[in-house]
């Protein structure tokens, strides 16, 4: 039976940390934006492309309490998870992974966005983040979907997806806004029943 979402609330902990060996997974911090500014400001021309416009505070502290404020409440109130990924051994930010859009009832879904600096991508960072956020999202959250939108341009993105045992689905006109103009979409999902290749188990 569906969890709902007044259940999910109850079991919720104070906070996600997700780690194995080599990475860890955790909400942002305040303490975090010297190294998140960095990192964002060094691949702005890198991520801009991907992402919504930035704003022209994109950058300032402020900025970045507020944001770190925003997912502490999206996190409280079930409707989404912001994670920072970190290199375990020096604690370096690489990039973040974000589970939004949480719906449960009949859907028992979500969305995942994420992003990579520009010096970590290519070296397999975020297919390694996925793997440890897929189990949780199924296994921890108990959701049965997970969905993810890419540009189709972005060939990168969709290879790792792909690699990561998501199925293309369809293809959305003019789905999202990025960097100041809607943009077209494939979307991708993958479910509880998938396994790594992409083909269905029955979980009966």
């Amino acid at each position: 039976m569906p969890k709902s979402v007044f259940r999910f609330l109850s079991r919720q902990p104070d906070a996600v940390e997700l780690e194995n060996d080599k990475y860890l997974l955790r909400l942002p911090r305040y303490q975090d934006f010297n190294q998140w500014h960095r990192l964002r400001a060094e691949s702005r021309k890198f991520l801009e492309p991907w992402e919504p416009t930035w704003r022209r505070d994109e950058l300032t502290e402020g900025a970045y309490r507020a944001r770190v404020i925003r997912g502490k409440q999206e996190y409280a109130s079930g409707q989404a998870i912001p994670l920072f990924i970190f290199l375990k051994e020096h604690r370096t930010l690489v990039g973040g992974i974000t589970i939004g859009y949480i719906r449960r009832g009949a859907a028992q879904s979500c969305m995942i966005g994420y992003w990579m600096g520009e010096r970590h991508a290519g070296q397999g960072h975020m297919y390694a983040a996925l793997q440890m956020v897929i189990p949780y999202i199924f296994s921890g959250l108990e959701l049965h979907r997970i969905e993810a939108a890419c540009i189709p341009d972005n060939a990168r993105s969709m290879r790792l997806l792909e690699k990561a045992g998501f199925q293309r689905e369809g293809y959305l006109r003019g789905y999202l806004k990025i960097n100041g103009q809607w943009h077209d979409h494939v979307m991708f999902s993958r479910l509880a029943t998938d396994t790594d290749k992409g083909r269905k188990t029955d979980s009966r």
